[in-house]
C-alpha cells in the first residue's frame, strides 16, 4: 500500500475509533472515573434492574396498572381499620405477611442512600428506584399521619406465621400496633425520621412539594401547636424507651431491638444534619454523639445496628464538606474500615472458606449487602477528598475498598464454591425453594379459589420449586462453610428480606456503571 494511502486509511481508522469511544456508552461521564477496561465477571446491569424489581412482589395494597410482578395481586386493603386510620400500602419485610415499620424505615433509609449516592448512575433505573422509595415514603406519612404517635406494626406475627398463606388471601388478624407518649419506641421513631429525611433529598428537585411534606413530617407535624406536637425525631429523643419493651411479645423474637436507641438518635440527626443543614443537629451530634456510641467498636450495621452507618455518613461532612467539627467520625469511619480488611492490624472480621464475609448465621447478606454499600460510599468520598485508611501502618486507598465490595458482590451473583447466585432470578443457578408465602403458592391467575390459613403448608413442606419466581430477591445465604440447602423451611439461610436488597441497589449501580454497563 503507498504510504500515502497507508497514512489516511490510519486517519479513517483513529477517527472510527474515537466517534464509537465518544457515543457509545462506554463514554466516562463525569462521576465515572473508576470504569473497568477488563471484563465484568458479572451482568452488573442486569443484576442492578433485578434488585430494585424485586420490590414490587413485597409491595402490601392496592398494585399500580404499571405492576410488574405480575403474579402478585392486591393485598391488605382495609390494614388500619382496627385503628380507624389508613395504613394501606407499604412493604411486607420479608416471607410472611406482617408490616414491621421498624426494619421497613431502615429499608426506605438505605434505598435513600443508594440513589443519593449512585443516582446519577442509574440511567432508566432511577425511576424505578425513586418508585420503590415512594412506596414507602407514603406508607410512612400514614403511619405518623397522627401527632406524637407512630403506627409501627400491622398484623400479629404470632397469628401470621401459624398459617402460611398469599397476602391476597390473608385472613389473621390485622392488629394495629402503635407507639406514643405513654409507650415510647425511640428507635423506630428515630429510623422513622432518618427515612422521611433521606427520602426528602431523593425528591428534592424532580417533586420539590412532596419532598418538603417529607422533610417537615420528620422535623414537625402538620399543626399549628408545635409545643404539644412534637416532630418525629423530636418525638423520639423526648420520650426515651425502647419499643421492645413498650410492645415486648408483639415484635420480639422478630425484630426486637438489641442495640438500644441511641445508635437510631445518631443515625437519625445524621440524616436531619444532611437534609436540613440546620446547625441544631449538628449541636445534637457534636454534644451527644459520645454518649449515643459514636466511638463504640461495634462493627455490625443492619436494621437493628446503626453506628456505623452514622459514622460513615458523618464523614462526609468532614471529608467532602471541611466540617472540622466532625473529623473525629473520620478515625470512626476508619476503624471500621480496618476490622473489615483481611490480613490488617485491627482486623476482626470473618470470612468463609469462599470469601464471603460472615457475621451470624441468620440472614448473613443483610450485612454482607450493607457492608459492600458501605465500602463504595466510603471509597467515594475518600477519592474525592483524596485521603486514605491508616490500619496500623497498613495504607488502604478507595481502590481497596471498592476491590473488597466487589468480590463480596460477586460473592452473591454466583463467585463462590456452589457457583450459585443468592439472588432469585440471576444467572443459571439460583435458590427454587426461598422460604416465602406468595412465591411458594399458586399465583392468583392459576389457581384463583382461596388457599386457606394451613393448606399452604404442604407447599412450605415440599421439595417443588416456587411457582412464582420472586425475582431479584436476595436470601439469606450460605452458612460458614459456604453450604447452602436451598430448603424452604429454613428461614435462616432462604428467607428474603428489604433490608437485604435496599443497600445492594447503590452497590449495583455503581458496579454496573463501572463496568460500562449502565
Amino acid at each position: 500500500m503507498p504510504s500515502s494511502s497507508y497514512s489516511t486509511h490510519i486517519f479513517c481508522v483513529l477517527v472510527c475509533i474515537f466517534a464509537t469511544f465518544i457515543f457509545s456508552d462506554a463514554y466516562p461521564f463525569k462521576q465515572s472515573s473508576h470504569r473497568h477496561s477488563r471484563l465484568a465477571s458479572h451482568n452488573y446491569r442486569d443484576a442492578f434492574a433485578k434488585s430494585i424489581l424485586y420490590f414490587e412482589g413485597q409491595r402490601s395494597g392496592k398494585l399500580p396498572a404499571n405492576q410488574r410482578m405480575t403474579w402478585r395481586k392486591d393485598s391488605g386493603l382495609s390494614d388500619g381499620a382496627d385503628a380507624h386510620v389508613d395504613l394501606e400500602g407499604g412493604y411486607y419485610d420479608a416471607g410472611d405477611n406482617v408490616k414491621f415499620g421498624f426494619p421497613m424505615a431502615f429499608t426506605t433509609t438505605m434505598l435513600s442512600w443508594s440513589v443519593l449516592e449512585f443516582g446519577g448512575l442509574m440511567k432508566s433505573e432511577l425511576q424505578n428506584a425513586k418508585q420503590a422509595v415512594r412506596w414507602a415514603t407514603d406508607y410512612l406519612l400514614k403511619a405518623t399521619v397522627h401527632p406524637d404517635t407512630i403506627y409501627v406494626q400491622v398484623g400479629n406475627a404470632a397469628e401470621d406465621h401459624a398459617c402460611w398463606e398469599r397476602p391476597e388471601d390473608m385472613d389473621t388478624p390485622r392488629n394495629v400496633y402503635k407507639i406514643d407518649k405513654n409507650n415510647p419506641g425511640t428507635e423506630v421513631a428515630a429510623e422513622t425520621a432518618a427515612a422521611l429525611a433521606a427520602a426528602s433529598m431523593v425528591f428534592k428537585k424532580s417533586d420539590p412539594a412532596y419532598s418538603r411534606t417529607l422533610l417537615n413530617r420528620a422535623i414537625r407535624v402538620h399543626s399549628s401547636n408545635l409545643s404539644s406536637n412534637l416532630a418525629v425525631f423530636q418525638f423520639a429523643d423526648k420520650y426515651r424507651g425502647s419499643y421492645s419493651n413498650s410492645l415486648k411479645t408483639i415484635v420480639s423474637p422478630y425484630y426486637s431491638d438489641f442495640s438500644g436507641y441511641q445508635d437510631e438518635l445518631l443515625w437519625g440527626a445524621s440524616w436531619l444534619h444532611r437534609a436540613t443543614r440546620n446547625t441544631i443537629y449538628l449541636n445534637y451530634i457534636q454534644r451527644n454523639g459520645q454518649v449515643l456510641g459514636a466511638s463504640e467498636e461495634d462493627f455490625t450495621f443492619g436494621w437493628d445496628n446503626k453506628h456505623v452507618g452514622a459514622r460513615i455518613l458523618l464523614s462526609k461532612s468532614f471529608l467532602v464538606q471541611r466540617m472540622q467539627s466532625l473529623h473525629e467520625y473520620k478515625g470512626h469511619a476508619d476503624s471500621y474500615i480496618c476490622s473489615l480488611i483481611p490480613g490488617a492490624p485491627f482486623s476482626t472480621a470473618q470470612y468463609t472458606p469462599g470469601g464471603l464475609l460472615f457475621k451470624m448465621s441468620d440472614s448473613n447478606m443483610q450485612y454482607v449487602t450493607s457492608t459492600s454499600f458501605l465500602l463504595l460510599t466510603y471509597a467515594k468520598y475518600l477519592k474525592t477528598s483524596r485521603e486514605t485508611v491508616s490500619c496500623g501502618g497498613t495504607i488502604v486507598t478507595p481502590r481497596t475498598l471498592r476491590k473488597i465490595a466487589k468480590k463480596q458482590v460477586d460473592y452473591i451473583l454466583g463467585s463462590n464454591p456452589l457457583k450459585m447466585s443468592y439472588m432469585v432470578g440471576y444467572g443459571p443457578r439460583y435458590p427454587q425453594r426461598i422460604h416465602h408465602r406468595g412465591s411458594s403458592l399458586p399465583s392468583i391467575a392459576n389457581h384463583p379459589q382461596k388457599i386457606q390459613c394451613g393448606a399452604g403448608f404442604d407447599m412450605m413442606h415440599s421439595q417443588s420449586p416456587n411457582p412464582n419466581v420472586l425475582v431479584g430477591a436476595i436470601v439469606g445465604g450460605p452458612d460458614f462453610h459456604d453450604g447452602f440447602p436451598d430448603q424452604r423451611s429454613d428461614y435462616e439461610q432462604s428467607e428474603p428480606a428489604t433490608y437485604m436488597n435496599a443497600p445492594l441497589v447503590g452497590a449495583l449501580a455503581y458496579l454496573a456503571h463501572s463496568f460500562g454497563q449502565l
